[in-house]
């Protein structure tokens, strides 16, 4: 349940080959998208596949909410990752970051997917990722489509961030990845 084409490419990319169609609300044909005013990660990623649900007949339906935990920002923006500056361009989300840590040295960070699955009889099932990483002071290379954090955040262990990485190297570490190879799993082990 998303619109967003770059986690559509992602998730598509995880599910290559095993013989699971993985449709964006805009390939399904669905108009509109689920409202993300939970609380916390899993009820608006359930919200947003409980839309997919009600707007399509007898099929599995996912959706994920990913958070930006930032250490120095009290865990900021959290949840609100998407809209902490407002409704605005993804550069400009990008930039308004950077400008919240002026000054800091602690650039520590948390990435957290959590991805709910709904059978076609309305079960749910919950599947999460979590990347530790820190966020560079300055874009290296343009972001990501929609991922305002993608030219910033750099996972613990490596030296690239995420979009200077391509899709495989990105899916293989990724929070995002992390928890849809669970849900993945989960797929493999239905009769």
């Amino acid at each position: 349940s998303t619109r967003n084409p770059s986690k559509a490419l992602q998730i598509q990319e995880l599910f290559k080959g095993t013989g699971v169609n993985v449709l964006s609300l805009d390939d399904a044909g669905i108009e509109g998208e689920g409202t993300e005013d939970g609380t916390t990660l899993e009820e608006n990623a359930f919200k947003k596949a409980k839309f997919a649900a009600d707007h399509s007949e007898n099929t599995w339906t996912m959706a994920d909410d990913t958070g930006i935990f930032i250490t120095s920002l009290d865990g900021a923006p959290g949840i609100h990752a998407a809209r902490w500056a407002g409704d605005v361009s993804t550069e400009e989300i990008t930039q308004y970051t950077l400008k919240q840590l002026e000054g800091t040295t602690d650039r520590c960070a948390l990435f957290r997917t959590v991805a709910v699955l709904l059978s076609p009889d309305g079960e749910k099932h919950v599947f999460d990722g979590e990347v530790m990483g820190t966020l560079l002071e300055a874009p290296r290379v343009p972001a990501q489509p929609k991922m305002p954090y993608s030219p910033l955040f750099v996972p613990d262990g490596y030296t690239k961030s995420w979009a200077e990485m391509t899709t495989g190297e990105e899916n293989a570490i990724t929070h995002r990845g992390i928890a849809f190879r669970k849900v993945h799993e989960f797929l493999k082990q239905l009769p």
